[in-house]
């Protein structure tokens, strides 16, 4: 992907308003495919998702989209998709309605065809006459995302899109996005929902007090995060005969028995962990019941970007 000129890129940017600095001096590409923007509440990300869209002026560097400045552009405009994570629809407008306003408001022609191809992408038809005040939560999010995707943009910005979402849902929103990605789009996504962005995104964007903490493969930027063991879970029969086993091994930086009688092993290599414990249980008469790593996860990443 890193040969693909960058769709998005954010340059030394930064935002405060008086002595609140919301964004800090960030700088990343974007390229086409799934990208993930996460980060606490309060970290930056719904204001830098702001001035990627062209929604608020940096006070300090700049963002190009499609190599030309975004701030004011409103014929780059009609190449954005953008869904905020605030609701601003109006209740007794349809389903219909909302999606056919948005599309007349991006200048499509064919305003009808348009809206009929985005309500079927997010499996509506039998709602889309229906009042948005009827819709569940998740409904509301599925036509707002029509609205967003009605003119076919290049550039989709989303602002915490699962929302209210039921796991059915999310599988047709994951399914959406990936076509959306394959056909070359470039799609933002923020979210909280740190085990969804694991699944759906190519690429993450870690963003704490501002800053941008990591950023790329989240797999990658835990094997880099070597001065922190990684954390597996070991059940066993005997577990203080083999934890006692495992401390002789070099790889190893701590066990600890939990309340629960399993072990947990901190670890700097967990390729020889695995490739021992195996051996080193049945040598000891222990019979193994379980290995699991803990780190494997965005989860675990954020929390522990979060907490450096």
């Amino acid at each position: 992907m890193t040969s693909v000129a960058p769709t998005i890129t954010v340059d030394h940017l930064s935002k405060w308003y008086g002595s609140v600095v919301a964004v800090n001096d960030v700088s990343f590409d974007i390229r086409p495919g799934i990208t993930g923007l996460l980060g606490p509440n309060g970290a930056g990300k719904t204001t830098l998702l702001h001035m990627i869209a062209g929604l608020a002026r940096p006070s300090e560097g700049d963002v190009r989209v499609m190599g030309q400045s975004v701030r004011g552009n409103y014929e780059l405009y009609r190449r954005l998709g953008v869904m905020s994570e605030h609701e601003a629809v109006y209740n007794v407008f349809t389903g219909r309605q909302l999606v056919e306003f948005s599309a007349k408001m991006h200048g499509m022609q064919d305003v009808k065809g348009a809206a009929d191809k985005a309500i079927h992408m997010v499996n509506l038809e039998a709602a889309q006459d229906r009042p948005l005040g009827t819709y569940s939560r998740g409904m509301r999010q599925r036509m707002r995302l029509a609205a967003s995707v009605v003119h076919d943009p290049e550039v989709i910005v989303l602002d915490e899109p699962l929302n209210g979402t039921d796991p059915r849902q999310r599988i047709e929103f994951h399914e959406l996005m990936h076509a959306m990605g394959r056909a070359g789009r470039t799609i933002l996504i923020s979210s909280h929902i740190l085990e969804e962005v694991e699944t759906l995104a190519d690429t993450i964007l870690l963003v704490v007090s501002g800053k941008l903490a990591a950023a790329g493969d989240y797999r990658a930027i835990r094997e880099k995060l070597d001065e922190r063991p990684f954390h597996i879970r070991v059940r066993c029969d005997q577990p203080r005969r083999l934890g006692s086993e495992l401390l002789k091994l070099d790889a190893i930086d701590s066990v600890e028995v939990l309340d629960d009688h399993s072990l947990m092993v901190l670890s700097r290599n967990v390729a020889v962990l695995q490739s021992s414990v195996a051996a080193l249980a049945r040598d000891a008469g222990v019979r193994l019941q379980q290995v699991e790593p803990l780190d494997e996860s965005l989860e675990s990443v954020f929390s522990y970007v979060v907490q450096r």
